[in-house]
């Protein structure tokens, strides 16, 4: 069970690089074919995306912990900021992308390309999962 949980939790570290840097060369291309306005879009909606991935990815983390301790409890008791994170995210994303329009008013399309970049990097990791080994299967399965 613990070679599951390095293997999902490299996939894990390995899908926020891969944001980064799938924002990071999409933004360097927009920037040469269609200039900076639609660049800064595509680079603020590529962070936007990576703060959303990481706030849940620790509430999914918080909750799994919770889950596991409070095992035997009646009722679990959830932290309110577990709470706050999972829509706190939202408000963010939402209030963020305003203010970036409002501001800067790049192209709107650039803004939801760069929010795309967490789909194009599970997809990069979906795909480099089938070209590496299978996770460690537990030999009393």
């Amino acid at each position: 069970m613990a070679g599951d949980d390095a293997f999902y939790s490299a996939a894990e570290r390995r899908i926020e690089w891969l944001i980064a840097g799938i924002g990071a060369v999409a933004t360097a291309a927009v920037a040469f074919v269609w200039g900076g306005r639609a660049a800064s879009g595509l680079a603020a909606g590529a962070i936007l995306s990576w703060v959303n991935y990481r706030w849940m990815k620790q509430g999914v983390d918080t909750l799994a912990r919770l889950s596991t301790v409070q095992a035997g409890t009646q009722r679990a008791q959830v932290p309110a900021s577990v709470y706050l994170k999972f829509l706190g995210r939202y408000a963010l994303l939402i209030v963020a992308a305003y203010a970036i329009l409002r501001a800067f008013r790049p192209p709107v399309a650039s803004l939801l390309a760069g929010f795309f970049s967490v789909v194009a990097a599970v997809l990069v990791e979906m795909v480099g999962q089938l070209f590496r080994r299978s996770p460690p299967s537990d030999a009393s399965s």
